[in-house]
């Protein structure tokens, strides 16, 4: 009765924070969460410092893919999303999981499953009912989220909805403002997420409603805060773009170039831009972390107008998709040995210098060297990470576990899992594991 309680105040607290959030209730529907790709979850009420000890796997999901998921995945409306290979995975999500399961240790099968025409090397993003991922054949799929429509057989399988041609090998897709955004090729593309403007045929196929190519490959996720959208490219820049497809925009096709650049001092890979209070960080191969103004105000000048860096920190290797929560911005970098780094998002404490550069709060090391660029997560004072074979929970602040000078912080929970991209969503934490499967953990 305790647990069922808490479990209803939980989900009214998730409504309540709905009510004046542009994420649905206390899902993680894209990666790194939401537009802004911050890895951060400002509503997770249920697991804390207190608690996150006590966390225990709920049941795992199987792929039937043995060479490991890739990929993090998302959470939409009780339904966990993960990809592995050429398919899109939907499994009920929660710690009672109940549908599609036997056994215990519990384990699960998909509710459906949907194949794509290549490898699929995206999170997938769930939004107004619709599953979106970016596949390696060159085109972005969209699927019914509920698995309903085109969707038929036992075990069920689905069909797109609608799909769209882009540039190939690609990022994460993003969607905010009725618009889904993706990175391929060497270009950012901007769809219908609604799949009907610029949409015909049977099976439909979309265009884009515009495109902006930048100066080398385009893995990096986009983000979206404020009327920009931001990507970083292979060819070392971040590139901010009207999300509109407005300013610096003409033709037919619509082309777009960008309201301003920034240099970093190497290429940007999958690195995700991640904002949060008027500040857009990204990791570059260089090993450092960049801090740019997100307007393209300050430190920025010239036509067309570029940037340089409000700050910048080095780490002992390249990092992946930064956390910002709580004005802490959080790098994991996995090559040459696992580190975990906090840095003061403001740039303030432990910085200093013209240019500015900054050092940690304080790190951690998880005891690997894994590689393949797994990003933190940061939910209700708790930053997880999957690293040294294990899915790890640190005190976010770096207060508890932690102790030295320079601060060096120990996890308060471990668990023998290894994969991609923890995600914290509804009292639960799920991971693609480097095994083939989709793991829940909750509390007892």
């Amino acid at each position: 009765m305790v647990r069922t309680s808490r479990w209803r105040l939980g989900r009214w607290l998730c409504v309540l924070v709905a009510a004046v959030s542009v994420l649905s209730g206390c899902d993680w529907t894209m990666f790194r969460y939401g537009p802004a790709r911050t890895g951060f979850d400002p509503t997770e009420s249920t697991i804390g410092i207190a608690n996150v000890a006590n966390l225990q796997q709920k049941w795992a999901g199987g792929t039937r893919v043995f060479d490991g998921i890739l990929t993090a995945p998302t959470v939409a409306n009780g339904v966990v999303y993960q990809v592995s290979n050429f398919t899109l995975y939907a499994f009920q999500a929660g710690a009672g999981n109940a549908t599609n399961c036997s056994g215990l240790p519990r384990f699960c099968k998909p509710l459906w499953t949907a194949a794509a025409g290549g490898f699929i090397d995206s999170s997938p993003a769930v939004v107004n009912g619709i599953a979106y991922v970016n596949s390696t054949d060159g085109n972005l799929y969209a699927f019914d989220a509920t698995g309903r429509t085109k969707c038929s057989g036992t075990p069920k399988t689905c069909a797109p909805l609608w799909t769209a041609a882009t540039g190939g090998f690609g990022s994460s897709p993003l969607v905010a403002g009725g618009i889904v955004y993706v990175g391929s090729g060497d270009s950012l593309y901007a769809l219908d997420a609604a799949g009907v403007v610029n949409c015909s045929g049977t099976p439909k196929i979309c265009t884009p409603l515009w495109s902006a190519a930048t100066g080398g490959q385009v893995l990096s996720s986009p983000a979206v805060v404020n009327g920009l959208v931001y990507v970083g490219s292979g060819d070392g820049k971040l590139y901010a773009f009207d999300a509109t497809g407005s300013t610096h925009c003409s033709g037919s096709p619509r082309k777009c170039t960008p309201v301003w650049t920034a240099a970093t001092g190497a290429m940007i890979s999958t690195q995700a831009p991640a904002i949060a209070n008027g500040v857009v960080y990204i990791s570059s191969f260089d090993n450092k972390l960049y801090a740019f103004d997100a307007a393209g105000t300050t430190h920025c000048s010239g036509a067309p107008k570029t940037c340089t860096p409000l700050w910048t920190a080095t780490t002992a290797g390249t990092g992946a998709s930064a956390a910002v929560a709580k004005g802490v911005v959080y790098v994991f970098v996995e090559l040459p040995a696992e580190v975990l780094y906090a840095f003061d998002a403001a740039g303030s404490t432990h910085c200093s210098g013209v240019p500015k550069t900054c050092t940690p709060l304080w790190t951690a090391s998880p005891g690997g060297s894994e590689g393949g660029f797994r990003p933190p997560a940061v939910a209700n004072g708790v930053v997880y990470v999957s690293g040294g074979q294990d899915l790890l929970g640190f005190d976010a602040a770096g207060s508890v576990n932690c102790s030295g000078t320079p601060r060096v912080c120990a996890p308060l929970w471990t668990a023998p899992r290894d994969g991609f991209g923890p995600v914290v969503a509804n009292g639960m934490v799920y991971l693609g594991s480097a095994d083939g499967n989709l793991y829940a953990f909750g509390l007892p």
